[in-house]
């Protein structure tokens, strides 16, 4: 599972990612300061399970920090996006291509509307940040249309000549997107488009390419630089103007601050959490102390948080519905070297025993016996949907 961090050049995209995984990613006023996507790693948080056995997991992968377990998570950062990419502006064909692997979009826009739709720096509050949330799904849903549109008439005829299966066919083709069959066979039904290919217009193809995009590339917008006061008067708008939207509060600039003092051990910080302590007043500058409580007044204590890990959160757990199993042993939840609960697997919503067994050998899928709820001491079948923070062992034959 891989999730992208897209949006227009300049708005605090590349800050965001820096702050979601710290990683080295060059952060600049200017458009395309980033090229090339870069990736790192980035973390769900959930609650440490083995706080319920009076234990304090141990991960072999992500950390835990007072009671919540933080998850590994693939991420990539995609070159900002100007108007007319999917035309091939700006670079824009390649940075599509690189949203290609993403399974969720977090769509960070700058809602302080200090960034022109050129992605350049301009003055708070002199430009719409309602463009950006309609730009960036109208240039995906112009790239879907483009792949769909490549030989159409042909690709059409060729169809119902050999009475090929619509569905199909369109899958076929929109594979690279992670387009199924049975998502186009739905799509087509939900628009009450007829059977004969050759009779759908040009905005039939682009309401099927609305659909597609937004089933296979689920999106949340970040509203960032809300550190800037006319941000909030924005961000209430938006809510409004698009209520099926998912908007969230975010100040990518407060959460990288606060994740680097806190790695330069300054402050005690849980990333996702509304307060933080300084662990030694005496050894930080009054200048160090300013921007700490400016933090701690106009982000935290105002939206509840950064809005970075509530982000990141929203995207895997509500968006994608993926849930975080362990699996562990109902006599014992330690591995042979004594670590609890050592591993945590993000799984998609319908996941099974059987499907964890696989993900956790192929053995154990092939053999699969049977699965035990640890938290219940109940034995479950292959296919028995597994919940979010469920502990399973896998019983499999020799």
């Amino acid at each position: 599972m891989i999730v992208g961090v897209v949006g227009k050049a300049n708005v605090g995209k590349s800050t965001f990612f820096k702050a979601a995984t710290l990683a080295e990613v060059e952060i600049a006023n200017y458009p395309f300061a980033t090229i090339k996507p870069n990736s790192g790693v980035g973390y769900v948080k959930v609650k440490d399970v083995a706080a319920d056995f009076g234990k304090t997991a141990n991960p072999r992968e992500g950390y835990v920090v007072k009671g919540f377990r933080f998850v590994p998570m693939e991420m990539i950062d995609v070159a900002g996006l100007v108007p007319g990419a999917h035309e091939g502006k700006g670079m824009g064909n390649q940075f599509l291509d690189d949203l290609r692997q993403a399974h969720v979009l977090i769509h960070v826009i700058d809602c302080s509307g200090s960034t022109n739709e050129k992605g350049e720096p301009i003055n708070p509050g002199s430009y719409d940040p309602a463009n950006d949330v309609r730009f960036l799904e109208e240039e995906l849903d112009y790239w879907y249309l483009g792949i769909i549109n490549k030989g159409w008439d042909k690709f059409a005829r060729t169809v119902q000549q050999t009475h090929g299966e619509i569905h199909k066919a369109i899958a076929k083709q929109l594979s690279g997107l992670m387009v199924t069959e049975e998502m186009v066979e739905d799509t087509i039904k939900k628009l009450g488009l007829g059977s004969n290919m050759l009779d759908w217009s040009e905005d039939d193809l682009m309401r099927i390419s609305t659909e597609l995009r937004m089933l296979t590339k689920p999106m949340i917008i970040a509203c960032n630089k809300m550190d800037i006061p006319v941000a909030f008067e924005n961000f209430e708008r938006l809510k409004k103007e698009f209520p099926d939207r998912m908007f969230v509060a975010c100040s990518a600039e407060s959460e990288l601050a606060l994740k680097e003092a806190a790695k330069h051990d300054i402050i005690e910080y849980v990333p996702g959490e509304k307060e933080f302590s300084i662990k030694d007043e005496s050894k930080i500058s009054e200048k160090q102390k300013l921007g700490l409580g400016f933090i701690q007044k106009n982000i935290l204590d105002k939206f509840g948080s950064t809005g970075v890990q509530t982000v990141l959160d929203k995207a895997v757990l509500e968006l994608l519905k993926y849930k975080a199993i362990h699996p562990g042993g109902v006599s014992k939840l330690e591995d042979s070297n004594g670590n609890v609960l050592p591993d945590c697997f993000l799984m998609k919503k319908d996941a099974t025993a059987l499907d964890f067994a696989y993900r956790l050998h192929t053995d154990f899928g092939k053999n699969f016996v049977k699965a035990i709820n640890v938290k219940t001491k109940m034995p479950v079948g292959k296919d028995h949907v597994l919940a979010h923070l469920d502990i399973v062992e896998i019983m499999a034959s020799k």
